[in-house]
């Protein structure tokens, strides 16, 4: 993966508005495979802080948000 595509990647994985499954349409890359990508990219402490903040966050997730509404 070429650094555009990476920074890419890593800016719809910090958008609160943007589903796993929007960026594996987008990217093909499936949710644990976006985590692998982020954990390798970001340092430590950026890492740990996009993780606390996407996890269980109903609007990265599409089934959960469908749900709700």
């Amino acid at each position: 993966m070429d650094d555009d595509k990476i920074s890419e990647l890593i800016a719809l994985a910090w958008d609160d508005k943007t589903s796993f499954e929007m960026i594996e349409g987008q990217t093909g890359l499936a949710e644990k495979n976006v985590i692998k990508v982020m954990r390798k990219t970001l340092k430590p402490s950026s890492f740990r802080l996009w993780r606390k903040r996407v996890s269980g966050r109903t609007t990265k997730h599409a089934a959960r948000m469908n749900a709700l509404t």
